[in-house]
């Protein structure tokens, strides 16, 4: 049987230890934040944040609904081009436009994506 102050001292230190160790920041999943962020593209749809993420021949799309999205590569005479058959997503550099069944819908205030900074 274990002593109860050995035991409560026990617990003090694993519940102390669980502190500290929460308040550390894991620099690998700060490093892989930082890399999604290289290729991620932040627009505004009808007033609304839209998240665009570019990979290999694929572009991820968050909603501002929260719906997710994938978009595949095509060809493309100039700039870029991806579509899944009901959305297309068309345009170079910053200068976008998402189309819903053939109908333009304009992407403004495109910018790379920034993290928010961590609260304090």
């Amino acid at each position: 049987m274990i002593p109860t102050r050995t035991f409560a001292s026990t617990v003090i230190v694993a519940v102390a230890a669980a502190l500290v160790l929460g308040g550390c920041e894991n620099p690998l999943k700060k490093k892989e934040d930082e890399e999604a962020t290289k290729n991620t593209t932040a627009c505004k749809l009808e007033g609304e944040r839209l998240l665009l993420r570019f990979d290999s021949g694929e572009v991820r799309l968050l909603l501002p609904s929260g719906d997710r999205v994938f978009l595949y590569q095509i060809p493309a005479a100039s700039g870029i081009r991806y579509t899944n058959g009901s959305l297309e997503l068309r345009g170079k550099g910053n200068d976008l436009q998402l189309y819903r069944d053939g109908t333009a819908m304009a992407l403004t205030e495109c910018a790379p994506y920034v993290l928010p900074a961590p609260p304090k």
